[in-house]
Formats: structure tokens, C-alpha cells, sequence
């Protein structure tokens, strides 16, 4: 029997275009994976790196520097006045550090800045370095002519060299070039730098420091504005100025009228001595009207971006002293301190990242009991990857607890076989990779192992003791596989029940939670999400008044809350069980409302969840006690693993000394449970035939449209490297791997997908070839389910022939998950009210689908249907009613009210409709015929993603900003991306109610960055315009005669 494995896998290989976690200010560009604050100089070329680095880093502040930096007009009344007189302070100064060390210049950065308290640098500052060398060469009356020149060239020979910059102001955009090569005083050697290869080219524009030089680059705009523009020569004004070496501290200015003057005269300042230099030069630097940016800050990153340099040293040599912290920054470590509190790694986790195939980057499955801190070592075994290696991590989700992915249950369904076609890739394409797989139940992993050639760690540590126990009528018995039938007697339940109150609680459930809570915390997983409701309910009427007593200001604020993202509106049955301190918990529950609860859990504000057995797969949320209210999971009986899942939340590392789980049974059940909690875990099998066409079918025309494997031969070799290879012998009775293969191959072939092409004129299978068709390659790139493309491209051609556009409802009903239609069971009565209300031109949609109203009255009515009508469309049409409800009332409550549907399985629905439709549109780019469709589903697709009225689309872009935000920001005057950007952080927490400055700076922030990629998609747009082709035939013709 296939069981549910929990596993989890990291991979990693070289030069792929992601992006690295925001919170360490990494970027992944081309061939170049730069993470961290300060990128790391390579082995070779290394002064010539990190010339590019020091380039960058004067350029491009982090992103947390960068995103709360006050600008001039924000800062108060004599801050301005006082950071100029800091900057002068540094420099007048520099000889006093030279003795006293570096007094850092506190500035007060963001919250969002992990990186603004580092002060570990060190004690010889730059300038005292340069103080050094200028007495040295100013001592001696012969080397005082050139003494300037040789310091310089001295000083950036041993640390950092520079290079000339072109600033070059086109339109609204500043952008800084290297030059191709510069040329060094004093006969040194000339040192290149390729343009292609600097870090300012190619990098995502989501992490481009938006508004770079932009105050300063408006004053030019403002002058050339009333001038006419020519393209081809005087709007390009570029000023090349000499970069000094004290440009290593100073983030790079765009140099206004009244600073220019002092850099006007070089060779002036070659003959001051070097300090005066530095001085005037900085100065001239401060005076310029750009945000501030603390020296401190500048060391700090210089700092980490030698600790990068070293790790990546340590972590590609053989020795055994893995650096600071694992081969990571000290900052890293710092983090983990400050943010999650974890001072020293557990046992086993040292062990597993010491072991020899982890240093040598084999693959590796490692796996321990939840809670154990098996995530802990993926995030450092990532952390290595991006900021050592430079490599990039793979993310799969739905695992969304870190960067790294839950290759979720790869012995269960449709996911399984979508983890295993992943990974089977990842393991044929590429040799360098990296995969890291973790999991708390895993029983074969000899097959696993196999699969993915992996070495193995496992481990039974957990840092609280569990506790299981048996609860039967009201004794209570402890799970002891030492004993003659496993368990042994502990105590008897002492909680006086009145003859009502045991009718209300027969499993005596109050009793069993009122020993923990309120003060500790506990979950009680009920089978049915119906029976969640219901036991939160019920234990809300037996407890005690002075429940109500416990945080009550905190949980009216979660009340309160839960109105505000909901328009108002608030669930029954929590409005009665949260005051308290209960909550059910399940899928019939809003994201948004999912979220607050949990951090309400988390708190401690709510001290009890009633839930299903989700909750343990999917959300880390541990408690003192966990109480499994009976041995079934709807009307299935437990497995093994699921019931290590559940009972694993019991126990809280640094806050309990012990778990405990009790599970609750009946006499007729207690041979089952004993069974239960002694056998072993289910192995885990493969679905790739089981799912047949989301598995096998699908994992083939991937591979032919991807060119991964086009022959047989091929196809088979790569089948055979799969978890269903290896496991052949136990799964595949009836036919071979190569008879399946064959077949799957020959079933794509006659729907359409494939075609078979010959090499040669052998009748042998193995010399056939196959290419996709243009279905098979809209059905690839839309990912549509191979048992819908058929449907789905005759549905599109039919609407092709009467589309009706007067309203949406037959754009949504085309894009409306067939998948999800199979799952439906319509309210006939609120069907048939709904046709009811149909204009003519939406009953038009109803006809053209197939369904009629009589059909609907007869089947609300409960009268014999002899006409034959397929279910499928039927239930699509109901769904699509909904859908359409939603998008005129963009109201998920009063939605789920009128088709009497969780408010949950509605936004499900929503999102899910969303996904389709993209889907729909990327199916419909690769085929001609329905050119029609794609401007629409473009429209379409936004209004499903989002739900809200028109208006509000643009503002719900900026990360953030969910309706009811938008709704607030749209009343406050606020009706654009481009208001948004230029919003006062302060003005926006006065004038928005429950609006934190950290909110503020994040909003306003990602409205600058989304503004400023609008932009520069426009600026490339008109480049590419402007751009001379290089194909034109009389400048072809003329360069062939030259030549």
C-alpha cells in the first residue's frame, strides 16, 4: 500500500537565473550568482573582481539602506546639518583612529535591514592606512614631488583598484558604464575590465536600487525639458571622472553643479598631499542632495564581504576547520542569534553537516522525528550553496516554511509523481547537482537511496521527550512497546462530569484539555472538519467563565482583526469560541484567516486549536499536548504515518520539558490501535503508472518537448533511472517498464501529441524518433492535464463559432477547472434559482454548453431524468456560476452564503480558476487558430488573480496589499502605483487605519521598485526601438566591400 512519505529535497547547481532569499540582499544574474550584501572575490583575477565589487557596492547600497534612507525633504531640522558635519568629522579625524580605532557612525537604519548592527571590522581604518603611507613618502624631501600619485597607486595595488566610470543621464535614468581599460600612473601594468562582465549589467530588475542618483539626475531633467531632444547625439551627455581610492567607503554620487567644480582641476589636486584630497573630495560628496548612507554600513559590508571571500576559501579547500560558522559568514550565526534564537546547533545537526558527503557535495537523504531541527541544517546547507559556491538553490513548493522545497509526499498521488518526474530530471540533466532530501517517516529508503544515488543520515533525536499514551472510556494507558500487549496502566481521568455534561463530552475531552490550558497549549485533531467545529463549540459551553479572563484584550484584538480582512464579517462559531481562547482550524477557513489564527496560536493568545489531521502535514505548530480525538481520518482508519505526524507537534522545543499525545479509542477498536502503534511505517511506492496521466503520459511529452530524450532507447534509459525503475520488480506484474513505455509512447502518438519520425528503415522501435505536435506543445507549455487537452482544445473551438462577449460568464465557464467540476456536488435548488436569473445572453452561454433549465427544475424538483446529460458539464456550468458571482460582488462571504459553500473550498475555487486560466492562455499562444482568446485571458486572468473592482488591481500588485488595504489606500486618495511611490511612509500610518511603519516603508517601497521596473521595460522598449539593426542591407553591403 503506497503511504504518504513527508520529503523534503534541496538542490543545487551552478548558473541558473534564480533569485536568492531578499533578506540577504542577493541577486543571481547569468553566470554569476552574487549573495550577500557584499559579493565574494573569486580565486582568479581577484583584485580584478573585487574592483567590480567595490564598484557595486559605491553604486548599489543594500537593499535595507536603500529602502529607508530619508531623503533631504524628510529628514528633521538639523539632521541634514548633522550627518555633514559627521562626514567632515570622519576625515578630520582619520589620524586620531589610527591610535584609537574606528568610532562607527551610528545611523539608524530599517528594521528590515539584517544587517545594520555588525560593528566587527577592523581597527585600521582605510584612512589611517592612508595617513600611514603619506607620512611615509612625505618624510623624504625626493618623494615629495609624486608622493600623492605613488601613495594612490600604492594603496590600490594592495587593496582595491579602481576603475573610470562613464555617467551617462538618459530621460529619467542615470546609468553607470566602466570604461574598457585604465591606465595607472608610474608605469604599472594597464588592467582591463570587460563591460560584459560588470555586475551592473544583467541584473533582475526586481532588485535594482531604484531611485540611484535620482535627485540629483532630476535637476538635469528639469533643465532639459525645455530643450528639443535628439536622439542620436545631444541628449547622451557623459562625464568621465577619475574615481578616487576613498571611493572603497563613499557610495557613488552623481556630482551636482557645486561639488563638479572641486574635481575640475586634477592636476591641481595631484600636487595636494593625498588627505587634503580625500578631504575635498568628500566634502563635495556630502554637499550632494542624495539620501545618506552610513560610512559604518560601508565597512560593515566591506567586512562581510571579506568573511564571504574566506568562507568560500575554507569550503574549497580540504581542511577540516569549517570557518566561523559552517563555512559561513559570522553574520549568518549572528542572524540565527538575533532572529530565531538559536545560539548552538544541536548534536546531530553538527554530525550531519560535518559528515564527508556533505562536505564533498554528494546527495543526501537525512531523516529524524519532527520537530528534531531538520530544516535548520537545509537552510545552512543552502546558505552555503548561495553564498560560498554561488550556486542557486531550487525551490518546489507548496513547502513554503524556507527557500528550500517539500518534495511533499512522494508516495501519494498525483504529487508524488510530479516529486519523482522533478527530481528523475534533475538527476538525468545534470551531474552537479546537489540534491538534499529530509523527511520525519521514511521506512524503504534503501529505494530511495537508489533513486537518487543519496547517502543516509538518520537520527531518533527530538529535543523534548514524547509521551504517548491510549485513553479508553477514562483510563488513561501509557504506550510501552517493553510491555506484554504495548501499553501499560497510568491513571484514571479525576474531572467530575454531571450526567449532561457527559451526553455533551462522552470521550471526556474538557477534562483532558483543562489540565493544559490556558497557561500551555494543546491540539485536538478531530476526523471531519464538521467535527472540528463542533468539539470547539462544545468545549466553549462546558468551560469556565474565568477562561474568558485569560489575555482578553488580545483576543478581542484577534476578533477585531478577523472583521478587518474579512469586510466585516466573522464566523459564528469563532465569534463564540475565541473570547475563549479556542479556534477550529481547516481548509473551510480563508487563507487570511488561517494566518491570524496561527499567529494567534503562536502567541499564546489562543491556547487551543480543534483540527484536521492538515494541520500536522503542513504547519509547524507544536503544543504541550496533542489529543487525537479518534483513530479515523474521515472514514478511513489511521496509518502509521500519519499518526507519527500528528502525535510529533507534542512537545515544544525550548519551551516544554515533555510531550505528550493521548489518542482516544473505543473497546471495538483497541486490537486495531495496538496494531497501529507498534507495526512499522508503509513503505514508500512510486505513482507514475498509477497516475497515469499526470504521471507516465505527461513525464514523456515533457521530455520530448524539452529534448531531454526524443528516441526510445532514450526514453527508456531515463525511465529506468526513475523510483518506479527501481522499484519495477515490486509494482510492475503484469507488464514490463519497456511494454509501458512502448505503450505510453504509441497512446500520445494517436491522440495527437507526438509524432513518430524514422531514422532509419528498420521496423526495430529503436530507431524511431519523436517530436512534439503543436497540441502536444500547447498542451506542455499550458501544463494541462493530457485527460482535459482534448476537451478542453473542443470546448475552445466550439466557443470559437458564437463567443458571447456581453458578459464574462462564458470566458470563466471556458476556464473553469475540470478537475475541481469533478469534486462538486450542486445545491439543485440554488442551481436552478441562479438559471432563474440568467439575461439572455447568459442563458445564450447555458445553451451553447449543453444545459438546459428544464433539466436543472427536474433535477431540484427530484423528478426522473431520461435524457442522458454529461455530469461534467453540468457541475462546470455551477462552478462557473460561482465564479461569476465572485467577480460581480468580489465578496468571498456573501459568495459562499448564496451556494451555501465553505468560505474556504470558495477562495480554493477562486485560486484555483486563477492557475487555469493562465494555463488556458499559455495552451492558447501556441496555437493560431485561437489568436481570439489571448488578449481576453490576459483581462481574465487579472481579475480572477486578484477579485476586486478595477480600480483596485493596480494598488494589489504592490506586495502587501490585499483589498481591504487597497480599499484603504484608494479612499485615502491613493488611487495609483505612481501616488503609491511617491507616498510619505509617515503620512500614510496617520492617514491608514492599522498601518505599521514597517507596512509604510514596505508598501511604499515595493511601489518605487515596481515603478521603477515599468520604466525600464518602457526605456528597453524604446532602445530596441531606437537600435540600429544589424542586418540593414546597405550597412551589410558597405562592411563586406571594407572588408
Amino acid at each position: 500500500m503506497a503511504r504518504r512519505a513527508k520529503f523534503r529535497a534541496v538542490a543545487a547547481w551552478p548558473r541558473f537565473p534564480l533569485t536568492p532569499p531578499l533578506g540577504f540582499g542577493g541577486s543571481v544574474t547569468g553566470d554569476d550568482v552574487w549573495a550577500g550584501p557584499s559579493a565574494p572575490a573569486m580565486d582568479e583575477g581577484g583584485s580584478r573582481i573585487r574592483r567590480r565589487v567595490s564598484v557595486r557596492k559605491r553604486n548599489r547600497p543594500i537593499l535595507g539602506s536603500f529602502l529607508d534612507a530619508p531623503t533631504a525633504a524628510e529628514l528633521k531640522p538639523g539632521e541634514e546639518e548633522e550627518d555633514d558635519e559627521e562626514e567632515e568629522e570622519m576625515v578630520a579625524g582619520s589620524r586620531r583612529r589610527k591610535t584609537v580605532g574606528v568610532q562607527p557612525v551610528e545611523i539608524i537604519d530599517s528594521e528590515e535591514d539584517m544587517f545594520s548592527e555588525y560593528d566587527s571590522f577592523a581597527e585600521n581604518s582605510f584612512l589611517a592606512q592612508v595617513d600611514d603611507l603619506e607620512q611615509k613618502y612625505m618624510q623624504l624631501p625626493q618623494h615629495r614631488k609624486h608622493a600623492t600619485d605613488l601613495a594612490a597607486e600604492d594603496l590600490c595595488s594592495e587593496s582595491i583598484k579602481h576603475h573610470k566610470l562613464s555617467t551617462t543621464t538618459v530621460g529619467n535614468f542615470t546609468e553607470l558604464k566602466p570604461d574598457g581599460y585604465t591606465k595607472y600612473q608610474s608605469g604599472h601594468e594597464d588592467i582591463s575590465i570587460e563591460p560584459g562582465a560588470d555586475l551592473l549589467y544583467d541584473v533582475p530588475s526586481s532588485q535594482v536600487l531604484y531611485f540611484e542618483n535620482l535627485q540629483n539626475s532630476s535637476n538635469d531633467l528639469g533643465n532639459q525639458s525645455t530643450k528639443e531632444r535628439n536622439w542620436n547625439s545631444s541628449s547622451h551627455k557623459t562625464v568621465k571622472e577619475e574615481l578616487p581610492c576613498n571611493s572603497m567607503e563613499q557610495p557613488q554620487q552623481i556630482i551636482d553643479e557645486s561639488s563638479s567644480t572641486v574635481r575640475t582641476s586634477s592636476d591641481m589636486n595631484r600636487r595636494k598631499s593625498l588627505k587634503d584630497h580625500l578631504k575635498s573630495t568628500m566634502t563635495g560628496n556630502a554637499k550632494a542632495q542624495t539620501p545618506v548612507f552610513s560610512r559604518t554600513k560601508q565597512l560593515k559590508e566591506t567586512l562581510l564581504s571579506e568573511e564571504i571571500n574566506v568562507a568560500k576559501k575554507t569550503i574549497e579547500s580540504s581542511s577540516d576547520d569549517l570557518g566561523p560558522f559552517y563555512s559561513l559568514p559570522s553574520k549568518v550565526r549572528d542572524l540565527y542569534v538575533q532572529f530565531k534564537g538559536i545560539e548552538k546547533l544541536y548534536e546531530w545537526q553538527h554530525t550531519c553537516l560535518t559528515l564527508k558527503s556533505v562536505q564533498e557535495r554528494k546527495n543526501l537523504i537525512y531523516s529524524l522525528p519532527t520537530s528534531g531541527g531538520k530544516t535548520l541544517v537545509a537552510e545552512i546547507l543552502m546558505l552555503q550553496e548561495l553564498l560560498c559556491r554561488r550556486k542557486d538553490v531550487l525551490m518546489i513548493l507548496p513547502y513554503v516554511a524556507i527557500v528550500q522545497e517539500k518534495l511533499h509526499m512522494i508516495g501519494e498521488g498525483s504529487r508524488g509523481a510530479i516529486l519523482e518526474m522533478t527530481l528523475a530530471k534533475i538527476l538525468y540533466t545534470s551531474k552537479t547537482t546537489q540534491i538534499i532530501g529530509m523527511s520525519a517517516t521514511l521506512n524503504n529508503v534503501e529505494d530511495l537511496q537508489e533513486f537518487l544515488q543519496a547517502e543516509y543520515y538518520t537520527s531518533q533525536f527530538r529535543p523534548v521527550e514524547l509521551k504517548e499514551y491510549l485513553k479508553i472510556n477514562d483510563k488513561i494507558y501509557e504506550v510501552d512497546s517493553k510491555a506484554e500487549n504495548g501499553m501499560t496502566f497510568s491513571r484514571v481521568l479525576n474531572y467530575k462530569y454531571s450526567d449532561t455534561l457527559k451526553k455533551m463530552d462522552p470521550d471526556h475531552l474538557v477534562a483532558l484539555v483543562t489540565e493544559v490550558i490556558p497557561d500551555y497549549s494543546c491540539l485536538v485533531f478531530c476526523p471531519t472538519k464538521k467535527n472540528c467545529e463542533n468539539v470547539a463549540q462544545m468545549i466553549c459551553k462546558i468551560l469556565s467563565k474565568d477562561y474568558l479572563k485569560h489575555r482578553e484584550e488580545e483576543k478581542q484584538g484577534v476578533i477585531k482583526n478577523l472583521k478587518n480582512i474579512s469586510s466585516g464579517n466573522l464566523c459564528p462559531v469563532l465569534k463564540r469560541t475565541i473570547p475563549f481562547g479556542v479556534a477550529y482550524h481547516h481548509s473551510g477557513l480563508t487563507s487570511d484567516e488561517r494566518k491570524l489564527l496561527e499567529e494567534a496560536y503562536s502567541t499564546g493568545v489562543l491556547c487551543l486549536f480543534t483540527c484536521t489531521s492538515t494541520l500536522a502535514a503542513g504547519v509547524n505548530l507544536p503544543a504541550r499536548r496533542v489529543i487525537l480525538r479518534a483513530p479515523y481520518v474521515a472514514k478511513e482508519f489511521l496509518k502509521r504515518n500519519q499518526y507519527k505526524q500528528m502525535i510529533g507537534r507534542a512537545g515544544r522545543a525550548g519551551l516544554d520539558s515533555v510531550g505528550e499525545s493521548i489518542l482516544i479509542l473505543q473497546e471495538k477498536d483497541k486490537q486495531k490501535v495496538l496494531e497501529l502503534i507498534s507495526k512499522p511505517l508503509e513503505n514508500c511506492y512510486s505513482h507514475l503508472v498509477q497516475e497515469f496521466t499526470k504521471g507516465i503520459q505527461t513525464l514523456f511529452l515533457s521530455l520530448i518537448g524539452l529534448k531531454i530524450a526524443t528516441n526510445l532507447g532514450d526514453i527508456y534509459r531515463f525511465m529506468s533511472g526513475t523510483f518506479l525503475g527501481v522499484q519495477q520488480k515490486i509494482l510492475l506484474k503484469e507488464k514490463s517498464l519497456q511494454e509501458i513505455t512502448v505503450e505510453s509512447l504509441r497512446y500520445l502518438t494517436e491522440k495527437g501529441l507526438l509524432q513518430k519520425d524514422t531514422i532509419s528503415k528498420s521496423e526495430e522501435e529503436f530507431q524511431h524518433s519523436f517530436h512534439i505536435t503543436k497540441l502536444g506543445r500547447a498542451s506542455f507549455k499550458g501544463t494541462i492535464d493530457l485527460a482535459y487537452c482534448d476537451i478542453l482544445y473542443r470546448d475552445l473551438k466550439t466557443g470559437l463559432e458564437g463567443l458571447v462577449l456581453e458578459s464574462l460568464l462564458h470566458l470563466i465557464y471556458l476556464t473553469t477547472p475540470y478537475d475541481l467540476a469533478s469534486q462538486c456536488d450542486p445545491d439543485w435548488m440554488i442551481y436552478f434559482r441562479q438559471f432563474s436569473q440568467l439575461s439572455p445572453a447568459e442563458e445564450k452561454v447555458a445553451a451553447l454548453a449543453g444545459v438546459s433549465e428544464n433539466f436543472i427544475w427536474k433535477k431540484a424538483s427530484g423528478q426522473a431524468i431520461k435524457k442522458k446529460v454529461d455530469k461534467g458539464i453540468v457541475n462546470r456550468l455551477y462552478l462557473s456560476f460561482v465564479l461569476y458571482s465572485l467577480l460581480k460582488e468580489t465578496n468571498i462571504w456573501s459568495v459562499s452564503e448564496k451556494f451555501n459553500m465553505p468560505r474556504g473550498y470558495v477562495q480554493n475555487l477562486l485560486t484555483g480558476a486563477a492557475s487555469f486560466s493562465s494555463c488556458v492562455l499559455h495552451f492558447c499562444e501556441e496555437l493560431e487558430e485561437f489568436w481570439v482568446y489571448r488578449a481576453l485571458l490576459v483581462e481574465l486572468t487579472k481579475k480572477l488573480t486578484y477579485c476586486v473592482k478595477a480600480e483596485l488591481i493596480p494598488l494589489m500588485e504592490v506586495t502587501g496589499v490585499l483589498e481591504g488595504r487597497a480599499k484603504q489606500l484608494y479612499n485615502a486618495g491613493y488611487k495609483s502605483l505612481i501616488h503609491l511611490a511617491n507616498a510619505n511612509p509617515e503620512v500614510l500610518i496617520r492617514t491608514i487605519d492599522h498601518l505599521s511603519r514597517r507596512q509604510a516603508k514596505q508598501i511604499v517601497s515595493s511601489a518605487k521598485m515596481l515603478l521603477h521596473e515599468k520604466a525600464e521595460a518602457l526605456q528597453e522598449e524604446a532602445e530596441a526601438l531606437l537600435r540600429l539593426p544589424p542586418d540593414v542591407p546597405g550597412i551589410v553591403a558597405s562592411s563586406v566591400e571594407k572588408a
